[in-house]
């Protein structure tokens, strides 16, 4: 017993099975007479020592029916049994899922096999393509029988190496192992192994003076003696397979490429069934169909069909849970039953047994009470399916990508349309700029934007101070949910030639490799993001020639050969390109061009100064080129109420409140007026003649919570008027 099991010790376990198989005798009489089922109590013990145990007899005991001149002898295959699972014993049961869209790769998989030499296919292919899948559905095709006669006979068993490598203490346990499986291949002869993950048989099981996995199956591959299938993904192929050429020429590779949209649907729909029952739901075609879109276009780094599979099991799991949750009755009867044990015995405790009888009798009740309500509850939950249809698969992918749900509900029609409001809120006085960059966001959500293409690339010309940073922290919050959704690379970093490894990840063997590149990795880790290049005329030629890529295919590799999607960002490129001339073409004081042509003739003359410095290739490839304008006396009057507002937002902490008059405005617009700073001047004049004297007077406790404090101009400064919270004869007057 002990051998059949591949044990290397005998136990009392295997002492009970010998007496079990011998159905005569003491020992079987007295568990007969015990009513046990000899049969079954051995297939129990079996299945104990060995999880995979499958049956006792014939094929499932590892036992192999070979023809030979029309009569049948089994062959035992233990060492298989151990180390592998059966694909083709799983497939007859019906336990393996349908494996749909893949006929061709199956079909070139099985004219690999019916080669004469060589026939050892290898499946190449990014993870979660379906690789195994394939190989799945191979074998249910030799269940089938719409095999070729050479293979109809044949079994598709997969290899456990890791199972094989666990527990071998010993030198050349290993190798003994390999050796028992590769002899039960050679005598059965209707064995084809597969090899997930096939990278991991070179080098497994060695050690120093010993061979490792895969130069103990070489010689066999070569002689024809076995037959493998393998299957790994084409970095590692490349990275261990073909560095040996001997074991690369073994196996012949067959490419398996990411399904199509139109194909991972009919996928899902032929799974669809399982995950049903599995989750007890129902799924809608517009869910299927939205978990495919939607992974595609939101989900990075990973490949159909996978990804699209586990969106919508993660869909499923989600509505059943809800389903699952217990109703608050259960809770609280449960809850009841605690109280009343608990009183039960400390009545016991204090022998009040007459107490602790009546408690015993209140927790039968509630018990028999608790079962009926549970068993109502179940008989309904069980009865009922849940629907999912694509608001579910929409809140997954929300909350694996990070993406606010509201932002991808495209039934949010005026949130949508009231974004230049929003924006124009906080960027003052860009009208046009916020309404072309809107325009973009708006075709991305109608899906009628290039999906081969960022959501928006646009440069931005202007003087220093009029809103362009700004204007992306806005988009940012207002696209994607959240400030920290920028991703801001100021460009005079990038003046040398070298500096482009920063943005990418520095080359193999450089310091650095192993980081990443500032760019590729802030994306990678938040593909869903506005993208903003400050001040792009300070970056060196070689910088912007990385920006080729981004702005037109919507991609990037980095250092370590990984494609970044731009697909889901807004490139902005910053420039003070034209700035000067800009400013000698505004009116003078506070006066900004309004009008129109004015401002389309200014537009044409920075357009003319960009392209003197940037090459056509470059500028050909934005969406549109933005000019800011200068800012007048009406939008610096809106800046300094925005900075107002910030102010009294602060000291209301503090519980102070203050009032401006006319005066105290107009001379801090005088103050924080420049027309080639822009909006910055402003900011510091509201901190130099408002916030530092008011700080000086706090500090000083001349002014105390729950006072307004009326402000005042004289003689170029301001003055502060300190008002009692409750009605008194005098005011105070504290000047700065």
């Amino acid at each position: 017993e002990a051998k059949a099991l591949h044990h290397t010790y005998v136990g009392t376990e295997h002492i009970l099975l010998g007496l079990l198989r011998e159905g005569e005798g003491v020992a079987a009489r007295v568990l007969k007479n015990l009513d046990i089922d000899i049969d079954q109590c051995r297939q129990e013990i079996l299945h104990e020592l060995d999880p995979n145990f499958e049956g006792d007899d014939g094929v499932a005991a590892g036992m192999e029916e070979e023809e030979s001149g029309g009569n049948k002898k089994q062959v035992k295959t233990p060492a298989l049994k151990a180390f592998g699972r059966d694909l083709t014993e799983i497939a007859r049961k019906g336990e393996m899922d349908p494996v749909i869209g893949r006929g061709d790769e199956i079909e070139r998989v099985i004219q690999v096999l019916c080669r004469r030499t060589k026939n050892n296919p290898v499946l190449l292919g990014e993870a979660g393509v379906g690789k195994t899948a394939i190989v799945e559905g191979l074998a249910q095709e030799v269940i089938k029988g719409n095999v070729p006669e050479i293979l109809r006979e044949k079994r598709v068993i997969t290899l456990d190496l890791a199972l094989m490598v666990a527990g071998t203490k010993y030198r050349g346990q290993f190798e003994e192992r390999i050796k028992a499986v590769m002899d039960e291949i050679r005598r059965a002869k209707n064995v084809i192994l597969f090899i997930d993950e096939l990278h991991t048989i070179v080098g497994a099981g060695s050690a120093e003076g010993t061979m490792d996995a895969s130069n103990i199956i070489k010689p066999a591959l070569s002689r024809g003696e076995m037959q493998c299938i393998g299957a790994t993904t084409l970095n590692e192929y490349r990275k261990y397979i073909e560095k040996d050429a001997a074991l690369e020429r073994r196996f012949q590779s067959v490419k398996v490429e990411p399904p199509s949209i139109d194909d991972t649907i009919d996928i899902l729909k032929g799974l669809r069934p399982r995950y049903e029952d599995h989750h007890k739901m129902e799924l809608t075609d517009a869910a299927v169909m939205a978990a495919v879109r939607l992974s595609d276009r939101y989900i990075t780094g990973r490949f159909l069909p996978d990804k699209a599979i586990d969106v919508m099991d993660e869909a499923g799991a989600r509505a059943r849970i809800k389903a699952m949750t217990r109703p608050p009755e259960v809770r609280n009867l449960e809850l009841v039953i605690e109280e009343t044990r608990a009183k039960k015995e400390k009545a016991i405790k204090d022998q009040k047994f007459e107490e602790a009888a009546s408690m015993r009798d209140e927790e039968k009740k509630a018990k028999e009470n608790l079962e009926t309500v549970l068993g109502e509850w179940k008989k309904n939950n069980e009865d009922a399916r849940v629907k999912v249809d694509e608001d579910e698969i929409m809140y997954v992918v929300a909350k694996w990508t990070g993406i606010p749900l509201k932002r991808m509900e495209q039934g949010d029609v005026q949130k949508l349309l009231s974004m230049e409001k929003e924006i124009s809120k906080v960027v003052i006085g860009q009208a046009s700029a916020v309404e072309t960059l809107c325009k973009a966001l708006r075709r991305s959500r109608a899906d009628l934007k290039d999906p081969a293409r960022p959501i928006g690339a646009f440069m931005m010309l202007g003087p220093t101070g009029v809103g362009k940073t700004l204007l992306a922290k806005s988009l940012a919050v207002n696209m994607f949910g959240d400030s920290k959704s920028l991703v801001q690379l100021d460009m005079s970093e990038y003046m040398e030639k070298f500096n482009v490894s920063r943005l990418v990840g520095s080359p193999p063997g450089y310091v650095g490799y192993e980081e990443g590149g500032q760019l590729t990795e802030k994306v990678r880790r938040n593909p869903y993001s506005v993208v903003l290049f400050d001040e792009v005329e300070k970056a060196h030629p070689d910088v912007l020639n990385l920006l080729l890529q981004i702005l037109e295919e919507g991609k990037l590799t980095d250092s370590f050969g990984r494609q970044v999607d731009f697909r889901n960002t807004i490139i902005l490129l910053t420039s003070n390109v034209g700035a000067e001339r800009l400013k000698k073409g505004a009116t003078m004081g506070f006066t900004a061009p309004d009008d129109e042509q004015d401002y389309e003739r200014m537009k044409e003359n920075l357009t003319e100064e960009a392209k003197k410095i940037f090459r056509p290739e470059f500028l050909n490839r934005f969406d549109d080129i933005v000019v800011f304008r200068s800012l007048g006396r009406g939008e610096l009057t809106q800046i300094l109420d925005l900075e107002l507002e910030k102010v009294q937002k602060r000291l209301a902490q503090r519980n102070l409140h203050f009032e401006l008059d006319d005066a105290a405005r107009d001379l801090l617009l005088e103050k924080g007026h420049d027309p080639t700073y822009g909006a910055r001047p402003m900011r510091r004049a509201v901190e130099k003649y408002l916030e530092d004297p008011m700080a000086e007077e706090i500090i000083r406790g001349n002014l105390r919570e729950g006072e307004t404090i009326a402000i005042s101009a004289k003689d170029d400064q301001l003055v502060f008027t300190q008002k009692k919270a409750k009605a008194k004869d005098e005011d105070s007057k504290v000047s700065s």
